[in-house]
């Protein structure tokens, strides 16, 4: 649907500054898997692939998609999963690139030699409509006729036989879940690929007709277009294929499209309107042949959809739900992330051990093992997050809670849709980002993308429980069932839902400001995940997470690494050193080791303070000041810019106290409350400690998610914007904390 003079997509493709990700064998044939969304689409591929599969973006976009080669009974195939859609009209970046897949318009990605369309059983008529504009595409297509199980306790059953000979491709039964019946639709596909297909009579063959004297008039004036592009550009007003046809074309093309659009459609309806009147007269001639309805029992499902859509129970169900998620991420993940910082901390031992004192031990143990380390350690949290995420969306379930949270969403300009996205970033804002390309507007997109990163992640936590458990009096009400600070953690999560709520409001009043989106969602049939599906799909988001967020949070520790690290004057190591000979010779046993770790916890700080790190943070102490900080907590701020996680350890390092330290630690606890400014005053009061906690509630310090708001809007100017916005408003709370309640 991308037309440019002299240039097809795919030599446009050819220019890009990124290279096609190489996730398929080239000499093996392609099959496109597509259906509707909740048809198990995702299941069936993960049965035929297994843990074969890889996960890029198209080149050129955002658009993720997998790709896992499969075996057939006389060969291979490659595999590519398309976003779920309902039909070719192409209305978000994931539904205009499966159409362009199919069409061959992806560079470096072979034409599909045929294509698996999977179809849900219980919703056949819907789901016909996808497959009747495929067929007309020419390409050899077999239909996977998935969740027979499901139709059959709704009392549906569709005789595959008679659908096979309607259309005129082979049609497989299959249950996803159960992997029954794969050989035979291994070997169907196999037989498929590379059949001459007829294209199936169009919809509406004057539109068709329409179309192929204006593309191959485009074609006379070196423009490069298909008959098919320029089809969907007249039925689909104001979509994609449309503005795409607009970009590519002269403005005298565009003029021409919309008038014949106006020539062909009749007077009270609109081409689209009299493509679907047109399909729907056919799909439904066809399932009158093939379906059997009889009475349905009222199942299990069915009663427990009346409390999940219940306005008042089904909202309970949420809250526990949603608890119960956050009690597991936050709960069951501690063990695993302590046993990962302890095997960081025994890897950088080893290496220390095998190297002499200096930088490259420096770089290594300190800058290499903890960058790898501060990535992994929060890999248990996301895993756990996702499993539940990927759970409730194969349950089920979560299409309920977008539908219920519509509401809410709605009332700051934002729909269901952007629900999960920012639910996805209270573990990690990367992956909550990432899950924003389902959203089709692009102005909510962009709004869900600013207000993402306001909710608290897990690397906010270490900053949260080293400044509570110092500054906020241990008091408890209700005979102990709730202490202050747990309200205090609290409140804090819910500043940073607020923060992001009205960031979104403002965003949609102001620069974003456009109609709230309309909201349509399918509620699934309940179903039990599939335990194979739901693995690899988490073995896949761990990978993304590791790949994307772990190369710029290591990169940038690398970076803090060397600004705490050089210079290191010669004068204050040699003057420890002789304080370490002078000490040996007078102590002994314990005393002795105890004495020495001291001496080079304050060696440590010296250098430190005369690091590019401490003098950058005796640099900006003029600038925050006002929130009550010294040049220590200035340096430590500097340093979390990139990974705000890392705050903690440059504290117990600034302090004295040692790098290996947690948000536990009493004796970094002592130091911090004992702190004092040059004048006698305590650097660490309570509303300096408040104001500080405000600022890393606000402030955008992960160059992770700076990085992947990048990726997925394709600027620097909203990442930028971000930046500044939530470091600006993060500065003025802690400074109106600060100043007034001081």
């Amino acid at each position: 649907m991308s037309i440019s003079k002299q240039s097809s997509l795919k030599q446009r493709g050819k220019s890009l500054k990124e290279p096609a990700p190489q996730t398929v064998v080239a000499d093996d044939p392609v099959i496109a898997v597509i259906g509707n969304p909740n048809t198990g689409k995702s299941t069936l591929f993960n049965a035929l692939t297994g843990l074969r599969q890889k996960t890029a973006n198209f080149p050129g976009v955002t658009v993720e998609y997998h790709s896992g080669r499969i075996k057939l009974p006389n060969g291979h195939a490659n595999l590519i999963d398309l976003p779920g859609c309902y039909s070719l009209a192409a209305q978000s970046p994931d539904e205009i690139v499966a159409c362009d897949v199919l069409l061959g318009l992806i560079d470096d990605l072979k034409p599909p030699g045929a294509v698996l369309v999977v179809l849900d059983a219980a919703n056949l008529r819907r789901n016909l409509f996808l497959i009747d504009q495929i067929l007309e595409l020419g390409i050899p297509v077999v239909a996977a006729l998935n969740m027979s199980d499901i139709a059959a306790r709704r009392g549906i059953t569709v005789d595959a036989e008679k659908l096979s000979a309607e259309l005129g491709i082979e049609v497989i039964p299959f249950v996803a879940t159960s992997g029954k019946d794969i050989d035979t639709l291994k070997a169907r596909l196999e037989k498929a690929i590379g059949d001459e297909q007829t294209p199936a009579e169009p919809a509406l063959p004057e539109v068709k007709l329409a179309a192929t004297q204006l593309a191959d008039e485009l074609i006379a004036n070196n423009w490069s277009v298909t008959a098919y592009e320029v089809e969907r550009a007249l039925i689909d007003a104001n979509g994609y294929a449309e503005q795409r046809f607009t970009e590519s074309t002269p403005a005298a093309a565009t003029e021409q499209l919309i008038a014949l659009r106006e020539s062909l459609r009749e007077e009270d309806k609109s081409l689209a309107k009299m493509e679907a009147i047109a399909r729907y007269r056919k799909i439904d001639a066809i399932v009158a042949k093939v379906e059997n309805r009889s009475a349905p029992k009222v199942t299990w499902a069915e009663r427990f959809d009346k409390i999940t859509n219940h306005p008042f129970w089904g909202m309970v169900l949420f809250i526990a739900i949603m608890a119960t998620v956050f009690q597991a991420v936050f709960s069951w993940a501690g063990p695993l992330m302590d046993m990962i910082d302890e095997g960081a901390g025994l890897i950088g031992e080893l290496v220390g051990g095998m190297l002499p004192e200096g930088a490259l031990q420096s770089l290594l143990v300190d800058g290499v093992v903890a960058g790898v380390g501060s990535v992994v350690i929060f890999l248990p949290q996301i895993l756990i997050l996702f499993a539940f995420i990927i759970v409730l969306e194969d349950s089920g379930y979560m299409a309920r809670a977008a539908f219920m949270m519509d509401r809410l969403m709605r009332s700051v300009g934002l729909s269901g849709q952007s629900f999960i996205p920012m639910l996805s970033s209270f573990a990690c804002a990367v992956p909550g980002i990432m899950a924003t390309r389902v959203i089709p507007d692009p102005r909510d997109r962009i709004a869900t993308i600013l207000a993402a990163p306001f909710m608290t992640c897990s690397a906010r936590l270490p900053v949260y429980a080293l400044l509570i458990a110092a500054f906020v009096p241990e008091q408890s009400y209700a005979g102990g069932l709730i202490n202050l600070h747990g309200l205090v953690l609290l409140g804090l999560y819910l500043l940073g839902i607020v923060g992001g709520v009205l960031t979104a409001l403002l965003m949609k009043r102001t620069k974003l400001k456009g109609p709230t989106p309309s909201f349509m969602i399918e509620l699934p049939p309940y179903r039990l995940p599939n335990l194979k599906s739901v693995l690899i799909r988490l073995l896949d988001r761990g990978k993304i997470f590791l790949r994307r967020a772990g190369t710029v949070i290591f990169t940038v520790a690398v970076v803090i690494w060397a600004l705490a690290y050089f210079p290191r004057p010669l004068e204050i190591t040699d003057k420890y050193e002789t304080q370490r000979s002078v000490l040996a010779s007078q102590v002994a046993g314990a005393p002795l080791a105890e004495q020495l770790a001291e001496l080079d916890n304050l060696e440590s700080a010296e250098l430190l303070e005369q690091s590019y790190l401490g003098r950058m943070g005796k640099l900006v102490e003029p600038v925050f000041r006002p929130l009550g900080w010294d040049w220590k907590v200035s340096a430590g701020a500097i340093a979390s810019f990139p990974a705000r996680e890392v705050v903690v350890a440059v504290l117990g390092t600034v302090y004295a106290v040692g790098a290996e330290v947690d948000e536990t630690d009493q004796s970094l606890i002592s130091r911090l409350k004992s702190a004092k400014h040059a004048d006698g005053s305590l650097v660490f009061t309570l509303p300096m400690a408040i104001g500080m906690m405000i600022f890393y509630a606000f402030c955008l310090q992960c160059m992770a998610t700076v990085a992947i708001m990048r990726r997925e809007t394709g600027s620097w100017k909203w990442p930028v914007f971000a930046w500044c916005y939530m470091t600006g408003l993060g500065y003025l709370g802690a400074l109106f904390v600060y100043q007034v309640f001081s």
